[in-house]
């Protein structure tokens, strides 16, 4: 991906009239710097090469900080919070997504995409929130240091109340620019801005069609206090009326208490598809993190023996998938109103619906809602190919010998949850 970069970069200075081609790159600090060979070291000679054309902005959470910053080793501090945000922007086109863009993404782990073609609104929208993002972080320089830009506060040097106030200020206003844009767009389109009839307008072949889609970006940064995300998806879990069907996927099944509270205490089916231990993308890893799927095992187990005692196990289904040689990281949501075959939304991003996306992270994900058959036949075929590799959980599943949880990762789970 970084030469087909700097292939671009070359021939657009090689271009005979002047480009204006600009590559940013937001990243997060703790993950981009891991180990002697990084993401920063892969980017350092396009910023050496093209500094006027490429930024690369390290996003460095406010929480990690002091003596906390000293003592936490690589990979465990990415645990105090990360910038998760996974969104791949060209001109007018936006990839959203889960997915990173490391090698098993583009061969062995199953995700979900969605590609947003010549969609200038949404693009804009992200264009900006990546900038705003990008501001109120690291910039890495061509020396591999990093600088904060002239009249930003230090993210974990300087004072974290007032860190936070201008991080907010700086994404809200991103948000409420895109709020006004928006509804302008919505009384042009539904309550028209011309003196001529909609007869007239048609005949003069002026008249665009009234739009069949909506597409809504959810932001999710607790640091800065926005949380628009979490709200959403509480209405969504709120409201979704008996007959109603949700489907609910993630790779790591850590449901937020909040989360939990709402699919046990709503009248609508769930179908949830979570890893099974093989597929969890931490299976096999060294030291600590390797129990990390038998933890994902306790927390399943937990949340399946309260589905009985409660006796809503027909209604809310768990399933596993399990594919062999690949990991599972796909997570999203799609409903299906009470009476209908297809689903008529989708939630589609980074949040993994656990306490880390809504309190640590900042996550990124937008609501699709569409009237439009062919797109609602499309999400449906999505959501069945997911679940087609996967197994309903049962009381059995629980007494296979691979799923017995040792003691000690039983005690420590729940002063850990919260941080994977």
């Amino acid at each position: 991906q970084v030469d087909c970069l700097e292939h671009t970069l070359e021939k657009s200075l090689q271009a005979k009239f002047p480009s204006d081609l600009k590559v940013s790159i937001l990243l997060d600090f703790t993950r981009g710097s891991r180990g002697r060979k990084n993401s920063r070291t892969m980017l350092l000679p396009l910023l050496q090469r093209f500094p006027e054309q490429v930024r690369v902005s390290l996003f460095h959470t406010p929480n990690l900080r002091g003596l906390l910053r000293l003592l936490i080793p690589e990979r465990f501090n990415e645990t105090i919070g990360l910038q998760h945000i996974k969104v791949y922007l060209f001109d007018n086109n936006v990839i959203l997504s889960g997915a990173n863009l490391s090698d098993s993404y583009f061969t062995n782990r199953q995700d979900r995409y969605v590609l947003l073609q010549d969609c200038p609104e949404v693009a804009d929208f992200f264009t900006e929130l990546v900038g705003a993002v990008g501001d109120v972080s690291l910039q890495l320089q061509a020396d591999n240091t990093v600088q904060v830009l002239e009249g930003m506060v230090h993210p974990y040097k300087g004072d974290r109340a007032a860190y936070c106030r201008a991080a907010n200020k700086r994404v809200m206003d991103v948000i409420n620019s895109a709020r006004v844009r928006q509804q302008v767009l919505h009384a042009q389109t539904f309550h028209g801005d011309s003196l001529l009839t909609q007869e007239d307008a048609a005949a003069a072949g002026d008249r665009r069609p009234a739009p069949d889609t909506w597409i809504y970006p959810l932001i999710q940064m607790k640091p800065f206090e926005i949380q628009i995300d979490e709200i959403v998806t509480e209405t969504l879990l709120t409201e979704a009326e008996r007959g109603a069907r949700v489907y609910l996927t993630t790779g790591y099944f850590n449901l937020t208490q909040a989360y939990m509270d709402l699919v046990l205490g709503t009248r609508a089916e769930y179908q949830i598809l979570l890893a099974s231990p093989e597929v969890n993308g931490f299976f096999g890893a060294k030291g600590v993190a390797g129990a990390i799927p038998a933890a994902y095992v306790h927390i399943e187990r937990q949340f399946f023996r309260e589905l009985c005692s409660l006796g809503q196990q027909e209604r809310v289904r768990l399933q596993e998938y399990w594919r062999r040689g690949w990991t599972f990281h796909a997570k999203g949501l799609w409903l299906y109103l009470a009476g209908s075959s297809l689903p008529c939304l989708t939630l589609i991003g980074s949040p993994n619906f656990g306490y880390r996306s809504v309190h640590r992270d900042l996550e990124a994900q937008i609501a699709i809602v569409t009237e439009s058959r062919a797109l609602q036949q499309q999400l449906h075929q999505e959501q069945e190919q997911l679940y087609l590799r996967s197994g309903v959980v049962s009381s059995a599943t629980f007494e296979q010998p691979s799923r017995q949880v040792k003691l000690w990762v039983k005690m420590v789970t729940p002063l850990i949850k919260n941080f994977f």
